[in-house]
Parts: C-alpha cells; sequence; structure tokens
C-alpha cells in the first residue's frame, strides 16, 4: 500500500513530488535542501545547510511518529566534494551512534543553487 505524506512545517516542494512516501513499513523520503521553512532561504554554508536540511529530515520524520534512529538509508548529494568534511562534522552529530548505510556523491548542481540534499530512507 503506498501513502503520499506533506508535512505542513516543511519548506514546499519545489516540483511535482511529495514530502515522503509510504511503502509498507518504509518511508522514503524525498531530498531535502537546508532551505529554512519560516522563511524560505537556504542557510549560508554547507554546514548550515546540512544542519539545516537534518533539521527539516527530523520534522518529516517527527510529522509521521518516527525519529532519526529509524533512519536505515541515506543518500546525500554534494555540490563540491571538497566540502565532504564539513558536511560530515555536522551529520556525524545527527547519528552518534548506529548510523545508516549511506551513499555520497558528489553533482554538478542542486535545486535552488543548495551545497547540500539529503534524502533519507525510514523503518517503522
Amino acid at each position: 500500500m503506498k501513502k503520499t505524506v506533506s508535512a505542513k512545517d516543511l519548506p514546499a516542494a519545489l516540483g511535482p513530488y511529495s514530502h515522503a512516501v509510504w511503502a509498507g513499513d518504509f518511508m522514503y523520503c524525498s531530498g531535502q535542501l537546508g532551505i529554512d521553512p519560516a522563511t524560505g532561504l537556504l542557510a549560508g554554508d554547507v554546514a548550515s545547510q546540512t544542519e539545516r536540511a537534518m533539521e527539516n529530515i527530523k520534522t518529516l520524520l517527527s510529522s509521521q511518529g518516527l525519529k532519526l534512529t529509524d533512519v536505515v538509508k541515506s543518500m546525500v548529494f554534494l555540490a563540491d566534494m571538497g566540502h565532504f568534511k564539513a558536511f560530515n562534522e555536522v551529520y556525524g552529530k545527527y547519528f552518534p551512534s548506529e548510523p545508516p548505510a549511506r551513499s555520497c556523491v558528489g553533482v554538478a548542481a542542486l535545486p535552488a543553487g543548495a551545497l547540500v540534499e539529503i534524502e533519507v530512507v525510514a523503518h517503522r
């Protein structure tokens, strides 16, 4: 059974997609940028954008009764792999033990000029 999710406390989608989709006991979350939902603006540097994206992910998970500990996989897209260390320093604070499996790739560009985009899969 498929069920779409739209969380009211997140930035509006930048295109025709849902914030997340449930498929059985797994929730597949669309990529989150470091956009502040209150202002609609991107945070500053890659560390700030990573923190904001992770807070957006926490909000999305919480809207469905989930926590970061329910995340089983994350996919990270960096506009510059030179930001890998700064990204990891912030990301690691959100997963201090038993972090999820993860992929991280460098990309040519991200929507809205973002420096990082993070998507996750969570299990209930």
